[in-house]
């Protein structure tokens, strides 16, 4: 009887075992490098590697301040992901009544949507912005939710917009803002990342536009002087407010580098030109300190204890735990890196996985760092099959092991 409880007591236990994984990290990543003592004329700045996110240098990034019409480049991307460039828009009185900057447009009368969006990011005129909100989304109102959605999924950190066109505002949740990190995010995801890219940058690398409705015609400059400033800038957008200062944003692109950069009071009138000066400078910091780097993360191999059978049943005994070795392929990255940057890793391994567990199956990641960024999450997979230790294979087990032992 004693007999019978224990052989019981044992198969309960197999039946029902759990994965047993363990956690296994590198040693602590190094401190992110020393903020280069940069001269600048901007409250905040930030200048991020557009590939990844990170953040190269700045000052008070996240720190949230009104960012005026550097708005308008979010307002441009949800505009094109939502809407045909064919469309006709009606404009409003609410539209109409703009302040300035704006093209002058009237109550009743129709415009291209397309004219709208290069008159919104050529001359950043105010009255097109909310033309454009009111036909992508029916409302100004609608069209914020949009956007601050937009800039979630971009991942945002602390950006709040209220209207389309940048003007300050306040409602009960906030005022309108976003941090220098966050622009140049939003700068980041326009430029290379939108589906609606190649258009992004048509409108913004234009010089000159001309239309016409409604019986007469109009031009549109860009303002956004720098693209003839700087080798490489392929697209940008200035802003301006009593309470935001002197704003700008703005894409980099040289050989295989792509840098974003992104500053908040940048002087008031009359220093208007100091943000190209602060522009200069941090894409200068950039090229001249980073390059980019072929990184390679070799074959990944993790074992963790498991409570069942890796590979085919085994009948010779019953084995409560048994090895199973996880894997990873071998993946490469080109990474901006200065001299100083270093790559960490941490494997991370699931802990609410369930028995029987299929060769291939994630198990876990390895997440890879560059200066405390999460660069990537590589999966690490189990190399074979794992099996349950079921009734009917520890009865055939005990008794292969009885007519062994007879014998």
């Amino acid at each position: 009887m004693a007999i019978f409880c224990f052989v019981l007591l044992l198969i309960i236990n197999l039946c029902f075992g759990n994965v047993m994984c363990a956690f296994a990290s590198t040693e602590e990543s190094i401190e992110a490098s020393q903020q280069a003592n940069l001269s600048m004329y901007s409250k905040s700045y930030a200048l991020l590697d557009a590939d990844t996110g990170r953040l190269l240098v700045g000052k008070e990034e996240d720190n949230p301040m009104s960012n005026a019409s550097t708005t308008k480049i979010l307002t441009c991307i949800v505009a094109l992901e939502n809407c045909d460039l064919q469309d006709v828009a009606t404009i409003s009185a609410n539209a109409a009544s703009q302040p300035r900057v704006r093209l002058g447009m009237k109550e009743g009368e129709q415009y291209p949507l397309k004219d709208m969006l290069y008159g919104l990011m050529l001359e950043s005129y105010n009255d097109c912005a909310v033309v454009i909100a009111e036909h992508v989304a029916g409302s100004v109102e609608a069209f914020a939710d949009m956007m601050n959605k937009k800039a979630s999924e971009i991942g945002c950190k602390d950006t709040y917009f209220i209207t389309p066109n940048g003007l300050d505002a306040e409602d009960e949740t906030g005022f309108h803002h976003t941090t220098a990190a966050d622009l140049g995010r939003i700068m980041a995801y326009c430029t290379w990342e939108s589906p609606q890219k190649q258009i992004f940058l048509e409108i913004t690398q234009t010089r000159n536009y001309e239309g016409a409705a409604n019986g007469k015609t109009y031009s549109f400059v860009n303002r956004n002087s720098f693209l003839n400033q700087m080798e490489g800038a392929v697209s940008g957008k200035t802003g301006f407010t009593n309470k935001a200062g002197y704003c700008y944003v703005a894409a980099l692109e040289n050989d295989n580098e792509r840098y974003c950069i992104a500053l908040l009071a940048c002087g008031w009138p009359n220093n208007k030109t100091y943000k190209w000066k602060d522009a200069k400078t941090l894409f200068e910091y950039g090229l001249e300190n980073y390059e980019r780097k072929k990184v390679i993360v070799k074959c990944i191999e993790q074992e963790i204890q498991v409570n069942g059978c890796v590979g085919k049943p085994k009948f010779k005994q019953i084995n409560q735990k048994d090895t199973l070795k996880l894997y990873a392929t071998k993946k490469e990255y080109q990474l901006l890196m200065q001299e100083t940057d270093a790559i960490d890793t941490e494997i991370v391994l699931y802990t609410d996985t369930d028995l029987p567990i299929e060769a291939g199956e994630k198990l876990g990641v390895c997440n890879l760092y560059l200066d405390n960024i999460l660069i990537d999450s590589i999966p690490l997979k189990a190399g074979e099959n794992v099996y349950i230790w079921g009734l009917k294979e520890a009865i055939y087990t005990i008794f292969y092991q009885f007519l062994t032992f007879s014998l």
